[in-house]
C-alpha cells in the first residue's frame, strides 16, 4: 500500500491569505448546506450543466432556481463529497496562499475566478450537449497550480509518505508533482472521453492552463518567474521531525506572530 499526502511548502508568505481562507470557507460552508438538502437536486440546480449553459436543455421549472451561465461560478463551490472536498481544500491552502501573497487579494481572486470559468469551459465545449452536471473548485484551483508552476517550480512541496511500515516525509520539487499531476489529467481526459462521467479531468487541464497564462498577466512587475529553490529538493525526514516545529515556512504563518500582524 502507498499513501502520499502533501503538507506544505517551503515558500515563506509575508501577509494573513484571507482570500484563500474567505473561498476555503465559503466551499467549506455550501458543503455542509448541501448536506442538510436533497442532494441531487442542488447539485442539478447549481452545478454546470453544458447543455443547459449553451441553451440544448432546460432544466425542470422546479430545478431551475438561477439563470445557467450564473452556475458557472456557483458550481465552484460545491462538492460531490467530503473527500472531493478535503482534497480540494488541501491543495488550495497549500498553494494559494503563495499565489495570493504574490498577487494581492483582488488579483487573486480574478485569477481564481477566471481559471474556474475556463475550466468550465474545457469541460463543457467539448460535448455542449452533455447533461451531467459539474462541480467542486478543482478547475478554479488547478488554475492556482499552474500559476504555482509558474511562479515556483523549484519549490518543495514536503509530502507524507505511507509505503506499508514505511513513513518518512519527503521534500518533492513543485515541477514534479505539478508536471506529473497535469500530465495525469491529460491522460485520464483522453482515455475517458467527453462523454464519460466522473472527474472533469478536461476542466483540470483548462484550468490549469488558464493559471500559467493568466499569472504571467496579472503578476506585478517586480514579481519575477521561475524563482530559484530555497531547499535542497528530495530530502527526507521522520514524521517526528513535525512534533514541537514552530514555523511551517510556507503554508501558515510563522508561530507566535498573529497573521493580522502582518498588515
Amino acid at each position: 500500500m502507498i499513501f502520499a499526502l502533501p503538507l506544505y511548502d517551503d515558500n515563506p508568505i509575508q501577509r494573513a491569505p484571507v482570500v484563500t481562507w474567505g473561498l476555503i470557507g465559503i466551499c467549506v460552508g455550501a458543503y455542509l448546506w448541501q448536506l442538510g438538502q436533497d442532494e441531487e437536486a442542488v447539485i442539478y440546480q447549481y452545478g454546470m450543466i453544458p447543455a443547459v449553459l449553451f441553451g440544448h436543455a432546460q432544466l425542470p421549472s422546479g430545478l431551475a432556481a438561477i439563470p445557467a451561465w450564473v452556475t458557472i461560478f456557483t458550481s465552484m463551490f460545491l462538492h460531490g463529497g467530503f473527500l472531493h472536498l478535503g482534497g480540494n481544500m488541501l491543495f488550495l491552502w497549500i498553494f494559494g496562499n503563495n499565489i495570493e501573497d504574490v498577487l494581492g487579494a483582488s488579483r487573486y481572486l480574478l485569477l481564481y475566478l477566471a481559471c474556474g470559468v475556463a475550466a468550465g469551459m474545457a469541460q463543457a465545449l467539448p460535448d455542449p450537449s452533455s447533461e451531467i452536471p459539474m462541480v467542486g473548485a478543482s478547475g478554479a484551483i488547478a488554475g492556482v497550480l499552474g500559476a504555482y508552476l509558474m511562479l515556483y517550480p523549484r519549490a518543495n512541496v514536503h509530502v507524507f509518505v505511507w509505503i506499508v511500515i514505511f513513513f518518512r516525509i519527503v521534500a518533492v520539487p513543485a515541477w514534479v508533482m505539478l508536471g506529473f499531476w497535469f500530465l495525469l489529467q491529460l491522460v485520464s481526459g483522453i482515455s475517458a472521453g467527453v462523454h464519460s462521467p466522473g472527474v472533469a479531468f478536461w476542466a483540470h487541464a483548462g484550468g490549469f492552463v488558464a493559471g500559467i497564462v493568466l499569472i504571467s498577466i496579472l503578476r506585478p512587475q517586480y514579481v519575477q518567474l521561475l524563482h530559484p529553490q530555497r531547499s535542497a529538493p528530495f530530502q527526507t525526514v521522520p514524521p517526528s521531525a513535525l512534533i514541537g516545529r514552530r514555523t511551517f515556512h510556507g503554508s501558515v504563518p510563522e508561530a507566535g506572530r498573529h497573521p493580522w500582524s502582518r498588515f
